[in-house]
């Protein structure tokens, strides 16, 4: 990517005066997420069934890295992420950022172009089960590359082309999610997402442990899904204007949540005009795989996308 298009980028990702680097977020990187909850509140419950506390969450993590690691996967190097039983595919996720590694959500993309085109590494077969592979490892890793801020954390290919997120996108995206609703910690949460998506990797697997919530699939205090939920994700963009206060909607691009209703995400604004999402903020990707779609998306100091 030459320096004038990830100046376009960049430009897209500030929003009025505030760059991205310039807004203090509690954690470095998603590695760090894990370790710094883990070192603040260790026994505390995040999984109500199974039960894991932040402690045991964690150690898997760790052992998942030295897994990860012995199959001859590398830091920096994209992993595809395979559907596991609940709560393993997220275990993989933060043993593949613990490695220092990028996750992949390829769900139905060829996987011998992204291995050609892309670098795509899949040594991981669904439905394994991960904690039998994993439980005769150390539970102590040291990571050999602790990823910075800016640092490509996450591809997904869920709306065709291949989007790159950073640490820091994944952790505002939350961030806002957190003010948007209020939540706090200790609070029962459930979704029911599978990990094909960024809607998975922001509220299933990030947004219970940045918050010190409890994922609770029996008693949740706040559901989030398609329909008839506390909060009710959607995809029709067009429909914006229609939105309720309590419809969540999504768009990758802007790496998960872009409004609650009308009302844009904190650090996000938007404007629809033309069926083309005019789109600024932190939140804002680092942009597509493909160079040519960035030249064409990325002006005006925005993100333009049709929809």
């Amino acid at each position: 990517m030459n320096s004038k298009i990830k100046s376009k980028i960049y430009n897209a990702q500030s929003i009025g005066n505030v760059e991205p680097i310039e807004y203090m977020i509690p954690y470095p990187s998603m590695r760090s997420l894990i370790e710094g909850q883990n070192i603040k509140y260790s026994k505390q419950i995040i999984i109500e069934k199974p039960s894991i506390t932040n402690q045991k969450f964690y150690s898997l993590v760790q052992k998942t890295a030295h897994w990860l690691e012995s199959l001859g996967l590398q830091p920096k190097q994209r992993i595809i992420i395979p559907e596991l039983d609940y709560p393993q595919s997220e275990i993989l996720l933060y043993g593949i950022w613990h490695l220092g590694a990028i996750a992949v959500l390829a769900h139905r993309k060829n996987i011998d172009e992204l291995k050609i085109k892309f670098g795509v590494r899949l040594l991981i077969e669904d439905k394994i089960n991960l904690l039998n592979y994993i439980k005769d490892f150390p539970e102590k890793y040291d990571p050999r590359y602790k990823p910075l801020l800016d640092d490509e954390a996450l591809v997904t290919f869920e709306n065709g082309h291949g989007i790159k997120l950073s640490h820091y996108n994944l952790l505002v995206n939350v961030h806002g999610i957190q003010k948007a609703i209020c939540l706090k910690t200790r609070t029962r949460i459930f979704c029911n997402f599978k990990p094909i998506s960024t809607t998975w990797v922001i509220f299933k697997a990030i947004l219970p442990i940045y918050c010190g919530c409890i994922f609770d699939s029996l008693n949740p205090e706040i559901s989030i899904g398609e329909e008839n939920n506390d909060y009710n994700i959607r995809f029709d963009l067009k429909d914006l204007a229609k939105f309720a206060a309590n419809d969540i909607a999504i768009c990758p691009e802007n790496t998960a949540v872009l409004s609650f209703g009308k009302t844009p995400l904190h650090l996000t604004d938007y404007n629809i005009e033309n069926d083309f999402l005019r789109l600024k903020g932190h939140s804002v990707m680092m942009g597509y795989l493909d160079n040519s779609l960035n030249e064409s998306s990325f002006h005006s100091e925005s993100l333009n996308i049709s929809i």
